[in-house]
């Protein structure tokens, strides 16, 4: 089974190009959703980071607002957080991997904003990144409700530059043309990815035997 990353930078277009991957039949591991799930009233993340950072969630669960402000421009508070989310996030992701495996999929993509920030490329078979020129980049996300200039550059601080992504990654999805050419050319990309030395998954499936 060949398991694809998929990244790119905020306002890139990765949402997008992952709905494309669904049509076309791929199963698609959201980690956006997963995020959201464990959020969610009663989600497995909502203790542990009322424990951490007080005051943040309620009875819908974890408020991202509120909790965004404790975090946003604080490394140590924000790597607290992320030790109690990824583990998480890892979890659901390994239950998809397993559900993906037994129903022999001959490939499946990892939807995950942040690859290579957290390391990802190095438990996937090869990475697709998501780009677009930044103007195009920071119009998308400047339009989105309840953007500034400066939470937009507070974000992209905290991200690998899209030109280290486009140098490390195995194949690029130009965004900046449409929805029918980005779609062209993830049809044309699904049979190469297949193609793929497929090395993820049973590293993956070893390691957690031995845990």
């Amino acid at each position: 089974m060949v398991i694809v990353g998929l990244t790119g930078s905020i306002g890139m277009g990765k949402s997008e190009t992952a709905k494309m991957f669904r049509r076309l039949g791929i199963a698609v591991y959201d980690a956006d959703a997963a995020v959201h799930a464990i959020y969610a009233p009663g989600g497995a993340a909502v203790a542990p980071i009322e424990a951490a950072f007080p005051g943040v969630t309620g009875s819908d669960g974890v408020n991202r607002e509120v909790l965004a402000k404790q975090v946003l421009n604080d490394d140590a508070a924000l790597k607290k957080l992320e030790s109690i989310v990824h583990p998480l996030v890892g979890q659901e992701q390994q239950k998809f991997l397993e559900q993906a495996a037994a129903e022999n999929a001959e490939m499946i993509v990892i939807d995950v904003p942040l690859l290579y920030e957290t390391g990802g490329q190095k438990r996937v078979d090869c990475v697709v990144l998501v780009s677009a020129p930044y103007e195009l980049q920071r119009e998308r996300v400047l339009a989105r409700p309840g953007m500034s200039e400066d939470k937009f550059q507070s974000i992209l601080a905290k991200q690998v530059p899209d030109a280290e992504k486009r140098a490390q990654a195995d194949y690029i999805i130009d965004s900046s043309q449409g929805i029918e050419h980005a779609m062209a050319l993830v049809e044309a990309l699904i049979p190469l990815l297949k193609k793929a030395p497929a090395k993820a998954w049973d590293q993956r499936r070893q390691h957690s035997e031995k845990g």
